[in-house]
Formats: C-alpha cells, structure tokens, sequence
C-alpha cells in the first residue's frame, strides 16, 4: 500500500438541501473517502455561508471541510465522485507536504476536532 498523505478538502453543498439532506451528502463524502483508503482525522462543520460570487444561482452555500489522510491514488477517484454529485457546488482538495506544512495541518485538524467537541 502506498504511503499516506495529508490532505484538506472543502466542498460547498447547494443551499436548497433540507438538514437532513446536506447531512447526508457529507456522510456520503466521508464515506467515499474511507472506501478508498482515506483516514478522517477531523471534520470543521462552517455551515452556511454568503458566497463570494454567484453559483449556480446560488448566493450562499454550506461550507465544510474534512482533514484526512489518504494514499495519492485514491484523490483522483474522490475528484471524480464530487464532479458528478449535482449537490457540491464547489470544492477543493490541499496536499501538505513537508514538515511545516505538515505542522500546520495537524493544528488547523487539532482546532477542527476542539471545535467540533
């Protein structure tokens, strides 16, 4: 098995979905990132937002990133599978590489995983 890398993802779910609904497509994330080797250390739950710029007819979004860690291979598939759910409307995959890097993404998963307790 290839070594595991860290990663950061965030994803904006469409603001039309009911709670249960957008809970449903990030457990459908988190699982998709398990099925291919993917270990979820912390998730930050940002909730709904004002949008930058207008998607899809959309002025706000529900934000969410998830801090993993997973085998290079397995990025490619996740890109894929959030291509063609209609519900993200955007998203965003980081690579932490070196030391430093590596440093600051097990503190901003350290603060996530605070937050969420």
């Amino acid at each position: 098995m290839s070594k595991l890398k860290h990663y950061e993802t965030m994803f904006i779910i469409k603001p039309t979905l009911t709670d249960e609904e957008t809970v449903a497509e990030i457990e459908k994330v988190k699982a998709n990132i398990e099925k291919n080797g993917g270990e979820i250390v912390s998730c930050d739950d940002m909730g709904s937002r004002q949008l930058a710029y207008e998607i899809e007819k959309n002025k706000r979004g529900y934000y969410f990133v998830i801090y993993f860690k997973s085998p290079a291979s397995a990025i490619l598939e996740l890109e894929r599978t959030y291509r063609i759910n209609e519900q993200i409307l955007r998203f965003l995959f980081i690579k932490y590489e070196n030391k430093k890097e590596i440093t600051a993404w097990t503190k901003m998963s350290d603060e996530a995983a605070k937050k969420a307790n």
